[in-house]
C-alpha cells in the first residue's frame, strides 16, 4: 500500500467506529498506532525531501535569474558598441535562461504545494495518533480492570460450585451439637455443696422479704385486716 493511500485511509477513518467493530479493540489500537507511526515517519521523510528539493530548485532559479541579468547587460553592451550580431546572440542566451527560470519557478511552486500538503498531513496524522494513544491508555486500564473483575467473579463462582459451603455447614452443625452436649452435661450435673447453701440462703432471703410484706398489710390504719 502506498504512503498516500494509507494516509487517506487513516486520516478519513473514524477511530471509534473501527474500535466498535473490532473483536479485539486493544490489539486494533496497537496495530493502528503502529501503522500511523510508520506512515508518519514516511511522510516526515518525504517532507524533508521536498524541502531539500525546494532549496535546490531555489538555488538553480537564483542562478538562472542571475544569468538572465548578465546576458541582458551583455546585449546592451553589444548594442552600445554597435555589435548587433553579438547583441542578438546575447539576447538568445538571455531567452534560454529566462525559459529555464520560468520552468524552475513552476517547479518551485510545486515544491511549495507539496511541502504545504505534507505539513497538513503531518498535523492531521499527529492528531489522529494522539487520539489513538489516548484510547490505547483507556483501553489498557479497562482491560486490566476487566481481568481483575473476571478473576474475582471466577473466584466467587468457584466457591459457589465447590463443597466449601457444605463444609462450613458441617462445621456449624458440629459446633451446635457440641454446645447442646455441653448444655445436657450442665442440666444433669449434681449441685455442689456451695450451690446447695447458696440456694438455701436465697430461699431464706425470699421468705424474709415475703414475711415483711405480709406484716405491712396487717398494720393498723392500712384499712386492711
Amino acid at each position: 500500500m502506498g504512503i498516500f493511500s494509507r494516509l487517506s485511509d487513516i486520516i478519513s477513518s473514524n477511530i471509534n467506529a473501527m474500535l466498535d467493530k473490532a473483536e479485539d479493540p486493544e490489539k486494533m489500537v496497537k496495530l493502528m498506532i503502529r501503522e500511523m507511526e510508520d506512515t508518519l515517519v514516511e511522510i516526515k521523510a518525504s517532507c524533508a525531501g521536498a524541502m531539500a528539493t525546494k532549496k535546490k530548485v531555489q538555488r538553480e532559479l537564483d542562478a538562472a535569474e542571475t544569468r538572465v541579468a548578465e546576458w541582458r547587460n551583455k546585449a546592451q553592451l553589444a548594442v552600445d558598441k554597435g555589435r548587433e550580431d553579438l547583441a542578438r546572440e546575447a539576447l538568445m542566451e538571455k531567452r534560454r535562461y529566462a525559459d529555464r527560470a520560468e520552468s524552475l519557478r513552476q517547479e518551485l511552486d510545486q515544491c511549495d504545494n507539496s511541502g504545504n500538503q505534507y505539513q497538513s498531513d503531518i498535523m492531521q496524522l499527529e492528531d489522529k495518533l494522539s487520539t489513538a494513544r489516548e484510547r490505547q491508555r483507556v483501553l489498557v486500564q479497562r482491560h486490566i480492570h476487566a481481568q481483575r473483575k473476571k478473576k474475582a467473579e471466577q473466584g466467587i463462582r468457584k466457591v459457589d460450585t465447590t463443597d466449601a459451603m457444605v463444609r462450613f455447614e458441617r462445621y456449624e452443625n458440629r459446633i451446635e451439637r457440641m454446645e447442646a452436649e455441653a448444655d445436657l452435661v450442665n442440666m444433669y450435673r449434681k449441685p455442689s455443696l456451695d450451690d446447695e447453701f447458696s440456694k438455701l440462703q436465697q430461699n431464706e432471703e425470699i421468705d424474709k422479704e415475703l414475711a415483711e410484706l405480709k406484716a405491712a398489710r396487717q398494720q393498723p390504719g392500712t384499712g386492711q385486716s
